[in-house]
């Protein structure tokens, strides 16, 4: 093995972050139960930005309505809305007053129909609370059906800005290991993700890709990124934070909410990678 890819493993933030994701890991097993049914959208309309602490105020305070626009939460392959259970209650004291998640069929076999299915329940969402546009946050396999519905089924009319955490936008070698219809469609240049690479003139909903350098899932680690030169993009590098971890980490989770409150804007050009830390 390379000396320098050697030290690279052992240095103290890939340890740390390898030993953070084995424990979040085992920790999700044991909630895994608790998110088989798909959660209701319970919005907190008494909950206003004014009458939050500083901290929340600061947040909405370029913008206090961007706080009601409602934040649907899409989980992973093999997964269900626990992986949010941090997220969700990190956005609500943030002071977002619609949060929820969305369970899509463990049995799923095409992303195109998931992607569809996931518009239908963001029609829903959008009935209920009388927003015309929501907010998406997607991990993983989650990010990649919401980017197919907002490029591929008109999306753009119902998602107002959407957030990938360690999305194959451009697939993954690991995919090769496990031939079932659905994961082959994630292996890179497959049909799905060819069809992601094709023009998308015209989207207006800004896209924000956080991808990390340990992410055990997304090989290489650099396909997290979405670099489609139609869409407005913006792409987020984290250090040492595993593929389960994404959701927990307190750095994605300030990332997330600053993106969704609107204070962080899409370049035009191709941006190269941010650090949080």
């Amino acid at each position: 093995m390379p000396r320098h890819l050697l030290r690279s493993l052992l240095s103290p933030t890939t340890l740390t972050g390898g030993i953070t994701e084995l424990a979040l890991v085992g920790a999700h097993v044991l909630m895994y139960p608790l998110g088989t049914r798909t959660e209701r959208l319970r919005p907190d309309l008494r909950r206003r930005p004014g009458d939050q602490p500083p901290a929340v105020r600061a947040l909405f305070a370029t913008d206090p309505l961007a706080a009601r626009v409602p934040v649907v939460l899409v989980h992973g392959l093999i997964d269900n809305h626990s992986v949010f259970a941090v997220m969700r209650r990190s956005l609500r004291r943030r002071g977002f007053t619609s949060v929820c998640s969305w369970n899509y069929s463990p049995l799923l076999a095409d992303v195109a129909r998931g992607a569809a299915d996931l518009g239908a329940h963001l029609q829903r969402v959008c009935e209920q609370t009388g927003h015309e546009r929501v907010h998406v946050v997607g991990h993983s396999l989650g990010g990649l059906l919401a980017r197919y519905h907002l490029q591929r089924q008109g999306g753009d009319r119902h998602i107002a800005s959407l957030v990938t955490l360690g999305t194959p936008h451009q697939g993954s070698l690991l995919a090769h290991l496990l031939p079932t219809p659905l994961v082959r469609q994630l292996r890179p240049g497959s049909a799905v993700l060819q069809e992601l690479a094709g023009p998308a003139p015209g989207i207006r909903t800004p896209v924000t890709a956080v991808y990390s350098d340990l992410d055990q899932v997304v090989i290489p680690t650099s396909a997290g990124r979405c670099d489609h030169p139609d869409l407005q993009a913006r792409n987020v590098l984290v250090r040492g934070v595993g593929h389960m971890s994404l959701p927990y980490h307190r750095g994605v989770l300030d990332e997330v909410a600053a993106t969704l409150a609107g204070l962080r804007q899409p370049r035009t050009e191709a941006p190269a990678a941010a650090a949080v830390a």
